[in-house]
């Protein structure tokens, strides 16, 4: 996870940020639409394409049972945000499969996702880009079905947020600053990426009842 030293590195991105129940309208960003290499559009394209259903399957009881527990304490710390259980519970599965398939700290989405969007799943920023993770709709012309209205479905808005954020930490060599402000189109300002890693910060869960099985993974991830 996130530590306190990587907030002092360099920082980089910007604001425009969704808070805890109001949008701070100054200084809106976005990704930015960059020419893709053929191989990356490739990969990109498949990564969105995978059909996978966000089940959680394991074939550890105790990776279950961890999951669960996970479950239960973000159901609890999200409940002020969305009081409907079926609804928390689809969204936190759903975050927690969509982070894991992009090889990404599931705490650090649901960080980035209070911030772009204070987990409203219909929120569309002055500049356009929409849904929980405010994607932004060049995206789906890139590497989807061109169907921007898509990006209102929660598995389709968090599978490009997290694909979109995994392609940009390679981009930048792991620096979750550096990728952070690409997200936000802000590459080089500190406000964004702060924002994010103090957001993530509220949500990192450390099992109550470790046990020596490795986290799961999600079956069908790429």
């Amino acid at each position: 996870m996130i530590t306190r030293r990587a907030c002092l590195r360099p920082a980089l991105a910007g604001a425009g940020l969704w808070w805890w129940g109001a949008w701070a309208p100054a200084q809106a960003g976005a990704q930015i639409e960059e020419p893709l290499a053929d191989s990356v559009r490739t990969a990109l394209t498949s990564a969105i394409a995978n059909s996978a259903p966000p089940v959680p399957e394991f074939e550890e009881i105790g990776a279950r049972l961890a999951y669960l527990r996970w479950l239960g304490d973000m159901s609890r710390r999200l409940e002020r945000r969305k009081a409907d259980w079926t609804e928390r519970k689809e969204f936190l599965q759903t975050v927690w499969y969509e982070s894991r398939r992009a090889g990404l700290d599931t705490g650090l989405v649901l960080g980035l996702v209070q911030v772009e969007s204070a987990f409203r799943k219909f929120a569309v920023s002055p500049v356009g880009a929409r849904g929980y993770m405010q994607v932004m709709p060049f995206w789906t012309r890139l590497i989807g079905h061109g169907d921007p209205s898509s990006l209102f479905h929660m598995q389709t808005n968090l599978r490009f947020g997290c694909v979109i954020l995994r392609h940009y930490l390679d981009r930048e060599s792991g620096d979750l600053y550096m990728a952070l402000g690409r997200y936000n189109g802000s590459r080089g300002r500190p406000q964004y990426p702060t924002a994010v890693v103090a957001a993530a910060k509220k949500w990192e869960w450390k099992d109550p009842q470790p046990t020596e099985i490795p986290p799961a993974v999600p079956r069908g991830a790429s």
